[in-house]
């Protein structure tokens, strides 16, 4: 009964059925394809070109256009896949993820279905993990493409940015996962649309897909950068508002918590600050700090919205009353109040731009991936990315000895009877691998064979290119190579003359990853093509994994049966319980790395908003019905607090809404109260805006339509970029305290949502009305140009756990000493902050 219903259940059994068949259909068309001359075989590609764009679908072209890479192949490379390859093509061609074992060719499989998905002239990726593995299968697979008439572009860090766009327009690009997710940050913040790099993402295949998609998809890809904000133009701002009257130089609007500057306010910040016009372009920055200084002074308020304590400003949640500690307002008001208050002023947050390798990878079209080892994942893969595992069978059969677990009571016995080991098949020629979880075990293990007088390879994932040399000689008689478990992904240990005959490789495992993944792929790197090999892995009960899960028990009763360090336990049954233990950490670990997508969600939408809206920006010829829009929802809201709330003082709502419609969109006395008095709020917003339209009219007329759609685009990208770049750095405080919210019996979850929506609508309403106010306002001075916000500097995450996570990096601005400060002062850079450098 059990058997039936495998048979019924197992949707393995029934894909691979269904594979071969397919396989078998391109396999009746290799004399069809042998009897083509390499210039018949060459004009397939346009032929089949052609049918595509006439409507045929890639499916229906699958298993000629295999047929035809397959012989490709054979005359080109001098292989010719087999069968278990074609299946494993179709399965990357569907969209999905082919579990393939060590050293059956993974890499010419990914050819016949990135052939195919190239045919749509869309594009195709290639991920790597490495740039020497990319380097090498642009080379290698490239002379094939070529040889089809396709074009392969290989897209590296150090390229310039018209060598990364013709790596893009290419039919096929070879690169790693932290190249093309990087490109795709920095082609949203380009102030240009030539300057970016990538189209649209259609299909990518990627080469070891667990090791990508699931061991990094928690490390974020960052761009982060600091324009050098120096704290001194938050000391003089706060200085400044000091000086300023109330109802004189500024007055208070209750409803919107607004502080505006009055003219007399405006006039005295201009020559405080000897300069001509606040609202010049060039002095962005500092009317910024102005009004946050303002802000910070008028508006926030000690012991009622936040406390000083230990030195730190502390804001106080305004519906709760707690403090929320790691917390930090945005936009630069932070650094405003520890100003006011004489603390220590901390650097603003410019981490520019983020995304993770899942959210990253979930924008193609179409995603595929091959790895020796993604079964035990296929949840994780099923739910999250939409994709299967499909293993499929190898070549030949596996002839390797996988051994039961030798598990000691000590790690000093353990390593001492891996040590012993090593050497009794040292002495014989036999070729060993050993495995480590950490670099401080492969460095004991060394030290102790050295004490032993065994030459041996210490590989860390720290240079790939002496890597896959290390590799490549770890097959050949009397080698020992120890390498951390993720070494040697991606390159095959070939067996040496006379190996096979002394039992082939031996890999030693010192210990049990908390992935079973990670050990298969250790176990996976001998027996490849059925050639003989043998795998053993050595456990403790001190070793963390046996630790975490209650071995106390076992170490107990080895004590009491008297067995000591040399006495190993092996037992199927222990080593079932060890991958019982193993399945509990994966479960536990993808529910973490679920969570962490919940949450990566969130910030995923808004910035998907962000970034098509940035986009639409820089494509388009003419911003002013989208400002004019932008316009009319800042007078609308404003209207709406004025004189639609319960206050029934009409007077006293009018003078405060013209108050705002003067120090922001109008020159003075342009709108008075009698225009508005009786209006209902409809009719208040028609007046305005016909007023604010009559003068972005004269506006354009003085300066030229040219320059005003250029001038339009200056204003819109500063705003969106400066603002976006405060909103990432409040989305992560808000982030970092969350959980806390947990004591209050309240799901962190849905809180995180709830507050990162109404604080991505507020920055949307702070755009709104930043734009308004510059584009009315700001003059237009001759050398006007986009800029950049802020420099950036992609963070490129740690690799196979080896080396420590870097931090962000920050780049400092570059500016020359007589160069006009970047604090917006208009005085030289060394009379400036240059004074501190």
């Amino acid at each position: 009964m059990a058997s039936i219903l495998n048979k019924i259940f197992d949707l393995n059994k029934r894909e691979i059925k269904r594979l071969e068949k397919m396989a078998d259909q391109i396999e009746s068309l290799a004399t069809d394809m042998e009897r083509l001359t390499d210039d018949q075989l060459r004009e397939k590609t346009t032929e089949f070109k052609e049918r595509v764009a006439k409507g045929e679908s890639l499916d229906e072209l699958l298993v000629e256009a295999f047929a035809v890479v397959r012989e490709a192949a054979r005359r080109v490379l001098g292989l010719y896949p087999y069968k278990v390859q074609l299946m494993g093509g179709i399965v990357l061609h569907e969209g999905n993820i082919s579990e393939m074992k060590t050293g059956e060719g993974k890499t010419l499989t990914s050819t016949m279905p990135v052939y195919l998905n190239a045919l749509s002239g869309k594009g195709v990726h290639v991920i790597t993990v490495n740039d020497y593995l990319a380097r090498r299968d642009a080379t290698e697979m490239g002379q094939l493409f070529e040889f089809l008439g396709l074009t392969v572009g290989l897209n590296l860090n150090e390229m310039t940015k018209e060598e990364k766009r013709d790596a893009y327009n290419a039919d096929i690009t070879y690169g790693t996962n932290n190249e093309f997710g990087f490109d795709y940050l920095r082609d949203n913040m380009v102030l240009y649309k030539e300057q970016m790099v990538q189209r649209p993402l259609n299909f990518a295949v990627i080469d070891e897909v667990d090791s990508i998609l699931i061991d990094e998809a928690r490390t974020p890809l960052i761009i982060s950068g600091s324009a050098r904000k120096s704290t001194q133009l938050y000391i003089q701002a706060n200085a400044f508002v000091n000086t300023l009257r109330a109802e004189v130089d500024y007055t208070l609007d209750e409803k919107t918590k607004s502080v505006l500057l009055t003219e007399e306010g405006i006039n005295k910040a201009e020559k405080s600050f000897g300069i001509e016009n606040l609202f010049d372009i060039n002095h962005v920055t500092l009317n910024h700090h102005i009004n946050q200084a303002l802000r910070a002074k008028v508006v926030m308020h000690r012991d009622v919205d936040y406390v000083v304590q230990d030195g730190e400003i502390v804001i106080v949640d305004q519906f709760t009353g707690r403090l929320m500690k790691g917390r930090r307002y945005s936009d630069g008001l932070h650094q405003a109040i520890e100003a006011k208050e004489g603390v220590e002023i901390q650097n603003e947050s410019m981490t520019m731009a983020t995304i993770t390798f899942q959210n990253y990878f979930r924008m193609y079209e179409k995603l595929a991936g091959m790895t020796g080892t993604a079964k035990t994942e296929e949840e994780e893969f099923r739910n999250i990315y939409n994709m299967n595992v499909i293993v499929i069978p190898t070549n030949r059969p596996i002839t390797r000895d996988d051994r039961p677990d030798l598990i000691y009571a000590t790690m000093k016995g353990k390593f001492q009877a891996v040590v012993d080991d090593i050497a009794e098949r040292n002495q014989k020629g036999q070729p060993i691998l050993v495995g480590t979880v950490a670099i401080e075990t492969s460095e004991l293990i060394s030290q102790l064979l050295t004490k032993k007088g065994i030459r041996h390879n210490v590989l860390n994932a720290k240079n790939h290119a002496r890597e896959a040399d290390i590799i490549a000689q770890a097959g050949h008689k009397g080698s020992v190579t120890i390498a951390t478990n993720m070494a040697g992904r991606g390159t095959d240990i070939k067996l040496g003359e006379g190996v096979k005959e002394l039992g082939g490789l031996a890999v030693i495992g010192t210990e049990r990853h908390e992935s079973r993944r990670i050990d298969n792929q250790l176990r996976g790197r001998s027996g490849r093509q059925g050639d003989p090999g043998v795998t053993q892995f050595y456990l403790s009960m001190e070793d963390e994994l046996m630790r975490r899960f209650g071995s106390d028990n076992m170490k107990t009763m080895m004590q009491r049966l008297g067995m000591d360090d040399s006495q190993p336990i092996q037992s199927k049954m222990v080593s079932r319980a060890v991958e019982s233990a193993q399945k509990r950490v994966e479960g536990n670990n993808f529910d973490a790395r679920k969570q962490l997508l919940q949450y990566d969600d969130v910030i995923r939408q808004q910035r998907e908003i962000i970034y098509s809206q940035r986009f639409e920006v820089i494509d388009s010829d003419n911003l002013r019905d989208i400002i004019e829009k932008m316009i009319k929802s800042v007078i609308e809201r404003n209207v709406q607090l004025h004189v639609s709330g319960d206050s029934t003082d009409e007077d006293k709502n009018i003078a405060g809404l013209i108050k705002y419609i003067n120090a922001n969109l109008l020159p003075e006395n342009d709108i008075q109260a009698a225009d508005l008095k009786g209006k209902n709020p409809e009719e208040m917003v028609e007046i305005i805006f016909a007023k604010v339209t009559e003068r972005y009219n004269e506006k354009e007329e003085t300066l030229g339509s040219e320059k005003m759609r250029e001038f339009e685009k200056v204003i819109t990208l500063r705003t969106v970029d400066s603002k976006w770049i405060s909103h990432i750095d409040a989305m992560d405080q808000l982030r970092q305290g969350i959980h806390l919210r947990a004591y209050a019996q309240t799901d962190p979850l849905r809180e995180y949502q709830t507050d990162g929506y109404a604080m991505f609508e507020a920055m949307v309403e702070s755009i709104e009305e930043d734009v308004a106010k510059y584009i009315m306002k700001a003059e237009i001075v001759d050398n006007l140009k986009r800029e950049e916000v802020a420099k950036g500097q992609a963070v490129i995450p740690a690799s196979d756990g080896d080396q420590p996570k870097k931090k962000p990096l920050k780049k400092q601005i570059d500016i020359g000493r007589n160069d006009p400060c970047y604090c917006g002062s208009g005085k030289k850079y060394k009379h400036c902050h240059g004074k501190e450098a």
